[in-house]
């Protein structure tokens, strides 16, 4: 499931990817830096305009205050009505109006669907800070490489000093999907007019993992191909569940955010700090070390370990041991053809075992895979074989539950700074499902087709009505009329608690450089 430059996997359309310069593209020329004057000066934020006109005193501004509801900027336009806000104009001039009732018959990729997504529900304020670590402008989001995906082709290296010129980007050009990459050492935007080129190299980015049911195809019987049930979904929970666990007690990391692919995936962003500098060296040795399946649909036994197993192996079986039984051998039933249960034979370790269990099955057409399992320990007690290893049988069941149900990861994305993924809350162009996070508390009982498509929210918000109680001092943001709402208020709750972190490491630094301390949070 590639993200970087090749055609995505999850698009419809099989189509031949251009690689294209931004501003050959049809994009505008680069856009001011945030270090555009003397080289460390910040794009400052406009300060906020009282309704009369007047500048308001100058105030300490603190950290929750910065997710109010009410956005100054209009990232989030509300709807025309009373007691509510007036209409927003789009801030890019040449792009008309998106309001009014959408037919429900638009396709998802629709120029006219996109335009009222991006204008009135994206949420653009949480990105920005999501990427920045925090309100005022920074390098982290100036220098952030992002890449379009445009009809057939693909503009990369595009770089914003705000979130508005962003969006007025997205909104002007309409890409089928954004994709976020590494902050790099200057503009990327400014890499053709470097005198050494080899001074432009990427610095930080999230350390990101890939997951898609694709690669579960020759396991799962429910599904295949891009098609999806909450049957097979549950490997993508158990993917979750072993390398979020793996994440944060094996190596310290705090802020993961999950993410729907929109369609038949999950992406992790690991947030840390300390996740975000690692070199390409440090990424490929933490990919290595979650990477416990090895070679493709057509390849033969995938899982091969040393014993003793690691911990985080043994922890990983126990985590797993319960789906293998309820989600694999009784909700697939793996084994139900001659094939495929020639395939389990195959992972074990004796022949003289094996001609006994395949002597059985093929007497008992039709046995369920769970029997199946349970038969290999009822004949190995009978003696069918006299060389039989206990200990080697005991491993190779171990072997074949991982096999059956550890994450299948797509290593690439992991392993390099300048790897490329898809953005949250971005719509997937087939389904029209909107690529949301996935709360971490409650990911068991996340359903991938429950997932509001785009044509569904902008109808929940032509039908929205106020309610009667409402007193019209607060104006109701478009998204938060609609079932987007949960989605956008987790994000907003993950971006505040790494703003905290990064805010806790400025003052411990300063405090350690004998520096006064500057909440200019």
């Amino acid at each position: 499931m590639p993200h970087s430059v090749s055609a995505p996997s999850d698009s419809p359309p099989e189509v031949e990817v251009k690689m294209e310069d931004p501003e050959e593209g049809g994009l505008p020329p680069p856009r001011a830096d945030c270090n555009d004057h003397d080289g460390n000066q910040d794009v400052v934020m406009a300060d906020p305009v009282d309704q009369d006109g007047s500048n308001p005193p100058a105030k300490d501004v603190k950290l929750e205050e910065l997710f109010a509801d009410v956005d100054s900027d209009d990232e989030f336009p509300t709807s025309t009505g009373a007691g509510r806000a007036a209409p927003v104009v789009s801030s890019s001039p040449d792009v008309p109006s998106s309001s009014g009732d959408i037919p429900i018959s638009l396709k998802a990729s629709d120029p006219e669907v996109m335009r009222s997504f991006y204008q009135r529900l994206f949420p653009w304020r949480y990105l920005f800070q999501w990427l920045n670590h925090g309100p005022t402008p920074t390098n982290d989001f100036c220098h952030r490489e992002f890449s379009f995906t445009v009809k057939e082709s693909v503009w990369r290296y595009l770089a914003y000093p705000t979130s508005d010129l962003l969006r007025k980007d997205v909104v002007q050009q309409l890409p089928s999907k954004f994709d976020i990459g590494p902050v790099y050492s200057t503009n990327p935007r400014d890499r053709k007019t470097m005198r050494n080129t080899s001074a432009f190299k990427p610095l930080s980015k999230e350390l990101c993992f890939d997951i898609d049911l694709t690669d579960y195809d020759d396991i799962r019987t429910c599904c295949e191909k891009a098609n999806i049930c909450i049957k097979c979904w549950q490997f993508m929970t158990m993917a979750i569940k072993v390398l979020d666990s793996a994440l944060r007690d094996d190596f310290g990391f705090k802020h993961i955010m999950w993410v729907y692919s929109g369609r038949r995936g999950v992406h992790a962003w690991v947030c840390d700090k300390k996740a975000r500098i690692m070199d390409d060296q440090k990424r490929r040795a933490i990919a290595s070390y979650l990477e416990v399946i090895r070679g493709g649909a057509q390849s033969g036994k995938k899982v091969n370990l040393r014993r003793p197993l690691h911990p985080h192996l043994t922890r990983s079986l126990e985590l797993l041991k319960a789906h293998f039984q309820e989600d694999v051998l009784e909700g697939q039933d793996p084994w139900q053809t001659s094939e495929r249960t020639e395939k389990l034979l195959q992972l074990l370790p004796d022949r003289q075992l094996n001609e006994s269990l395949r002597k059985k099955w093929d007497s008992a057409p039709g046995r369920a895979s769970t029997s199946k399992w349970a038969d290999i320990d009822a004949v190995a007690k009978t003696g069918a074989s006299k060389a039989l290893d206990p200990k080697a049988l005991l491993e190779a069941k171990q072997d074949i539950v991982l096999e059956y149900t550890y994450p299948r990861l797509d290593i690439e994305v992991s392993k390099k700074l300048n790897h490329l993924l898809k953005s949250p809350f971005v719509v997937h162009p087939g389904t029209g499902r909107v690529c949301v996070p996935i709360d971490i508390t409650s990911f068991e009982d996340f359903d991938p087709l429950g997932v509001p498509t785009v044509q569904t929210l902008l109808q929940e918000i032509d039908a929205w009505q106020e309610p009667g109680d409402e007193d019209g001092s607060k104006p109701i943001l478009d998204w938060e009329k609609t079932s987007l709402k949960p989605y956008i208020e987790y994000f907003r709750s993950f971006v505040l608690g790494i703003l905290k972190d990064e805010r806790d490491i400025k003052i411990k630094r300063e405090r350690e450089e004998g520096q006064p301390s500057s909440l200019d949070f």
